[in-house]
């Protein structure tokens, strides 16, 4: 909805009240636009005597933008407000990034207000001076292996983007990268006149590549570089090029990846994989095989309280199905013997102690909510005894929380990740692999960036909420003097209207609200797998949008089109009635039956072709008749003529019979209209014909349509928590639809194809030397059976929208020999998951 305007005679009243706190006039009328926020920017000014206050023109603008956030919100009190008010009188908030920020502070907080903390979140006090900036650009360019020019845009973003560079000024940001440039790589070259582009009205819109492959660019024009070699992923370094402390250590790792892009997918098996980590799991398999490189797959299984089976399983599912065969398959805990004597080895450069404080006291000293760090009472102990009580936690001395292994880091730093991280705890859990060999697990903080180095992976490629532990990962990589991989942030995926927590997740599973983890109505892979996307669908999706730093906040429509678009030359089309209308054709004998020919698709001739029956007896879908007639109707009503897709010729409604007690049509008769000169159609509806010996037609026991879990596009803004935001009509159910009964071959095949694949994709992958590799017996084996489910028999109910096989359908039909007849069997069950519907529909979603 547009946002309330200001009626011209209140625009005269604000425009010369505005421009008397120092607004130009643009901005004076820019303001009085609207008239929410023009009203309570008025009440600012009478409030605060600010015609009277003499602000220069950036405090009025200010105070402007703060009368715009506030518009916003009704969560802000009147004392907030003040406060607001005043620390822009104060000086103390000198940009509309400040503003914004503080009154998302204020939203949240609660009285009294902590100005410590507010000061903090808001920037205020930061300053930099033009040569801190500058060292900071050049170490930056330095860093990230900037190449030249062409990376401008990037690197401001980039430096942007830098927790310690949050509140500079933008302009001077741009200024100081751009003097950097010029310093490093010379005078920027005049820019090559652009080519001529065709008027693209007059061009074929692009369409996204059908299916995308590990190697695929995930561009959708053949002008457009590939993904891989543009934006945030074109300005990677090169292997090498990461800086390390010795110049020995670049040359092992060299040696050891014979130069080739090393990446990995590090996820934790504490849950299942959700639509974000598609991103994630395309970015890292995808660069390095555009590059000739390896990516492992390694579980980050530090937590065995948290781990399941189940989980390891699904995970190793998924990244098959997506399309990518990794190259090993490995854990953090087949390094933890290596990890352990590293943190031996950290405690004898004294840059690790044991802390016996409670978990609450860590958190104080950390700094919990004041803005410094305060030093252990046992970070000076000597390092025999952090040994000697180091050797006591891995023997079992200590139960969990009574003691810890930190790392002495950086106080004074501002980064909270260098504020002695806890490297190992005492857990009293049995791990899946190393049983109850260990006593103390190694952390997150700890284990990533050693593990990346142990495996020399060249570009460690994470999403943006890491940015701040960047330079944790290369602290401890330095302290140890081992070879340090390079750490580069893009930003995270995100859809609106879903949720990706798995504690919330599980909340909806035990609770009720979904059938499980894989209820297509989530946005977990597994439950996009179950629903029918298809995996390519996925990965173009991912493709289009590009690798960036900043986050992709995307709406489910735009997935659902990519969904659309993609199965719209690959689906084959079938008849299909969704609630079924019986219709007689009375003129034909009882036993008339007439083969018809129909192509699968009409614009994709390699999908073949079917025979199915047109009979007697057969069904049309019961909104294509109604007894009331009228000029802009062309479907069947009492008298008239419509025509039948495909069939030899139309039919015209001659009499129908009604249930007494509801008056609800329940059969219609007609004419074949075979002889003479028949009417022609102004419109065709489907049908599917009533014939036993073939199976005709075949009956769907439910089709499942799926509508948005969520009501809006934030669910976790709901009071009082995202439950409430839950849409009750979330999934509605068809009994008794009907499609044709070439259903049965085209699904025998879809599933023979598919296992054909997977199974030359799974030769292929064990063919290249060490691929797919693993530590030891316990990582569960994937099938190429396992890649091909239920779910791949697909196709497009004609007018009706994109279906796929559900699992809980039981088809026996479907595992019989190929010289069967196939058909319902006893006991049998069909079930249908509406994939996609054909169009955008922003009120019933996919």
């Amino acid at each position: 909805m547009a946002p309330p305007k200001s009626d011209p005679a209140a625009s005269d009243t604000f425009i010369p009240l505005f421009k008397s706190i120092g607004l130009s006039q643009a901005k004076a009328a820019e303001a009085a636009k609207n008239a929410k926020s023009a009203n309570i920017l008025c009440n600012l000014i009478v409030s605060y005597d600010l015609t009277e206050t003499r602000l220069d023109e950036k405090q009025a603008t200010l105070i402007t933008a703060l009368a715009g956030q506030l518009a916003k919100t009704e969560s802000v009190e009147p004392s907030e407000q003040d406060f607001a008010v005043k620390t822009i009188l104060q000086g103390k908030l000198k940009s509309v990034d400040q503003v914004n920020a503080a009154v998302k502070y204020l939203e949240i907080s609660k009285a009294p207000i902590n100005e410590l903390e507010f000061d903090t979140e808001c920037g205020v006090g930061f300053s930099i001076t033009s040569e801190e900036l500058h060292d900071a650009v050049t170490n930056y360019i330095r860093e990230n292996a900037v190449t030249g020019w062409p990376n401008l845009g990037s690197v401001i973003s980039g430096v942007k983007a830098s927790p310690a560079l949050r509140w500079a000024n933008p302009l001077e940001v741009k200024n100081a990268v751009e003097k950097a440039f010029t310093e490093i790589f010379g005078a920027k070259e005049t820019t090559k006149p652009k080519a001529k582009v065709q008027d693209p009205r007059k061009e074929k819109a692009a369409q996204p590549t059908a299916a995308v492959s590990e190697t695929d660019t995930g561009s959708s024009s053949s002008n457009r570089k590939p993904v891989f070699e543009e934006g945030f992923l074109g300005a990677l370094h090169k292997p090498g090029e990461n800086p390390q402390t010795r110049a020995e250590l670049r040359e092992q790792h060299l040696r050891a990846t014979d130069g080739q892009v090393w990446t990995r997918f590090p996820p934790e098996p504490n849950g299942y994989l959700h639509i974000g980590h598609s991103k994630a799991i395309f970015v890292n398999f995808g660069y390095a095989a555009h590059h000739g490189g390896k990516c492992y797959l390694r579980f980050d299984d530090t937590n065995p309280e948290k781990e399941e089976a189940r989980y390891f399983e699904s995970i190793i599912e998924v990244v098959r199905w997506l399309g990518f065969e990794p190259w090993k398959i490995t854990y953090s805990s087949d390094y933890f013997d290596q990890l352990y004597d590293l943190a031996i080895e950290l405690i004898k450069r004294d840059k690790a102690y044991v802390c016996h404080c409670t978990q609450e006291q860590i958190k104080a000293d950390r700094g919990e909510k004041i803005s410094a760090p305060k030093a252990c009472v046992h970070r000076s102990r000597p390092i025999q005894e952090s040994l000697d009580e180091f050797k006591k936690m891995a023997d079992g001395h200590y139960r969990p929380k009574e003691a810890n292994l930190r790392m002495k880091m950086d106080l004074t730093d501002g980064n909270p990740q260098m504020w002695d991280l806890t490297a190992y705890r005492v857990l009293d859990a049995s791990h899946h692999r190393t049983l109850d060999k260990w006593k103390i697990y190694p952390t997150y903080d700890y284990t990533h960036c050693l593990v990346d180095s142990i495996e020399n992976i060249s570009h460690s490629l994470c999403t943006t909420e890491f940015i701040a532990s960047r330079q944790s990962y290369e602290w401890l990589c330095d302290a140890l003097d081992v070879y340090k991989p390079r750490q580069s942030e893009f930003g995270r995926l995100n859809l609106q209207g879903t949720i990706n927590s798995k504690r919330k997740i599980l909340q909806l599973v035990d609770e009720g609200y979904v059938s499980g983890w894989d209820d297509p109505r989530l946005y977990t892979l597994i439950a996009l797998r179950r629903r029918g996307v298809p995996p390519g669908a996925i990965l173009s999706f991912v493709s289009t949008l590009g690798v960036s730093t900043a986050a992709s906040n995307i709406q489910i429509a735009r997935f659902e089109q990519t969904v659309r678009q993609y199965l719209e030359g690959s689906a084959p089309r079938l008849f299909m009635v969704l609630r079924p209308l019986k219709v007689i054709i009375e003129n034909v004998p009882d036993d008339y039956l007439v083969m018809v020919d129909k192509p699968f698709h009409p614009k994709n001739p390699q999908l073949g072709s079917s025979q199915i029956p047109f009979t007697r007896t057969i069904y049309i879908d019961a909104d294509d008749f109604r007894l009331e007639d009228s000029k802009d109707y062309f479907r069947l009503a009492p008298g008239k003529s419509v025509g039948l897709f495909q069939a030899p010729y139309p039919i015209t409604c001659t009499s129908y019979k009604s249930d007494i007690a509801t008056g609800e049509v329940t059969e219609v008769f007609c004419r074949l209209e075979d002889s003479g000169t028949p009417p022609k159609p102004k419109a065709y509806i489907q049908w599917v014909a009533e014939h036993v010996s073939s199976g005709s037609p075949v009956r769907i026991d439910e089709t499942r349509i799926f509508h948005p879990l969520f009501k809006s596009d934030n669910p976790l803004a709901a009071v009082p928590d995202f439950k409430a935001d839950i849409n009750s009509n979330s999934m509605e159910v068809i009994k008794g639809a009907m499609v044709e009964v070439s259903f049965w071959p085209l699904a025998k095949r879809s599933i023979a194809d598919a296992l054909e694949e997977a199974r030359a994709r799974s030769a292929k992958a064990r063919a290249v030397p060490g691929a797919g590799s693993h530590c030891d017996a316990d990582t569960p084996e994937i099938a190429p059976e396992q890649l091909v489910g239920k779910e791949c028999v697909r196709f497009q109910g004609l007018r009706v929208a994109y279906l796929a096989v559900d699992s809980d359908s039981r088809l026996g039909a479907l595992e019989e020999p190929s010289d069967v007849t196939p058909g319902i069997r006893q006991g049998d069950y069909l079930v249908l998951n509406r994939i996609a519907s054909l169009k955008e529909d922003a009120g019933k979603g996919m």
